[in-house]
């Protein structure tokens, strides 16, 4: 297993992908026990930030995260003790750890919802709190593909009394020195820092069907979408923009490889790879099983169920922690296709055959 061969192997990949046309731009960033091992760009700048999709659902939780362990938070907190009118309708018992866990049972929005929509954080919420459930919390397990970040994030602004990116800034970027690389809202004077996304529109889901409910056609992802600039400078925290590099270190972070900042305990990182859910997904449409907040999933397929935790994005992004290798990985990239996570499963495949 070598360090040096990982880096260099990258490196001809990334060459490969961006000279073959698979890709335009790539970021790529592994850390290693806090040691960075590849920090590799094509196409692009060092300095870029790439819109990430979902990538950024697992910043979101990470946030949630460190605050329990802070003290500011605990997972059976009821969302409604600090946001009464979330309670109607019969969701009195949605606890943050049903947010998290996505079986609080409110991934829907209304057939009309627009992309503006998503940018007026006010409309979004309430919007969510008059949500009928489609599942009694806690009993059924439904990707909340755009429904996530608001929810979790009306819970911490009501518990904290700060939005969810001023809480990303003050308790996980700013103290690992990448508050400008890690973003939901990206602020506007970095939007020129912001990948231009590229590539054909993806496969929308088929009307009628739960994730078409739960995500309608004017919010699903694709090129055009992710350029919005008043989509990339909102709070929409089930989604965000990133950088390899800031993302990865927040990632090393959470394994505790970061030397002068503990985001979490031993006992909760152990805890947070954990398998939480397992059965089916109501919104996507079949089997699964999930971390807490996180999903298992590494695009290698090598991933160990306790040991590894992150999100994937619509784009092929991806940001994950391993805790038996100690890796950190971060895969950016702007070409907006319907087999995107190819290249970070090629990547990640690398990354497993020289260091895991």
């Amino acid at each position: 297993m070598s360090e040096e061969t990982c880096a260099s192997r990258v490196d001809a990949l990334l060459d490969e992908l961006v000279g073959s046309g698979a890709d335009v731009g790539l970021q790529v960033a592994v850390i290693r026990h806090g040691r960075t091992v590849v920090e590799a760009v094509r196409g692009a700048g060092p300095g870029t930030l790439f819109w990430a999709g979902s990538t950024a659902k697992g910043v979101a939780a990470s946030v949630a995260h460190v605050l329990v362990e802070q003290g500011a938070l605990a997972y059976d907190m009821r969302v409604a003790d600090v946001w009464p009118e979330f309670g109607a309708h019969g969701k009195g018992g949605v606890t943050l750890r049903h947010v998290l866990l996505h079986t609080a049972g409110v991934p829907g929005l209304p057939p009309g919802t627009s992309a503006a929509d998503l940018c007026d954080w006010d409309r979004m919420c309430a919007l969510i709190a008059d949500a009928e459930p489609w599942w009694e919390p806690g009993t059924r397990f439904g990707y909340h593909a755009k429904t996530f970040g608001f929810l979790l994030g009306e819970t911490l602004r009501r518990a904290t009394g700060e939005r969810i990116s001023t809480l990303l800034r003050t308790h996980v970027t700013e103290p690992l020195g990448v508050a400008d690389e890690v973003h939901f809202g990206v602020p506007p004077s970095l939007l020129s820092r912001v990948a231009r996304q590229v590539g054909a529109a993806p496969a929308r889901p088929e009307p009628g069907s739960a994730l078409a409910r739960a995500m309608p056609p004017g919010v699903v992802p694709d090129a055009e979408y992710a350029n919005r600039p008043e989509l990339l400078t909102s709070d929409v925290p089930a989604e965000g923009t990133m950088s390899a590099r800031g993302v990865a270190r927040v990632y090393s972070a959470l394994l505790g490889h970061v030397d002068g900042v503990e985001l979490v305990s031993a006992a909760r990182r152990t805890a947070l790879a954990e398998t939480a859910v397992t059965g089916m997904d109501e919104v996507m449409g079949f089997p699964t099983s999930w971390a807490f907040g996180y999903s298992h999933f590494r695009p290698s397929g090598h991933g160990r169920p306790g040991s590894t935790f992150g999100m994937v994005g619509a784009n092929g992004s991806a940001a994950f922690a391993d805790i038996d290798s100690g890796v950190a990985v971060a895969v950016m990239r702007n070409h907006f296709v319907s087999d995107g996570l190819t290249t970070a499963a090629r990547i990640d495949q690398l990354i497993v055959d020289e260091l895991v």
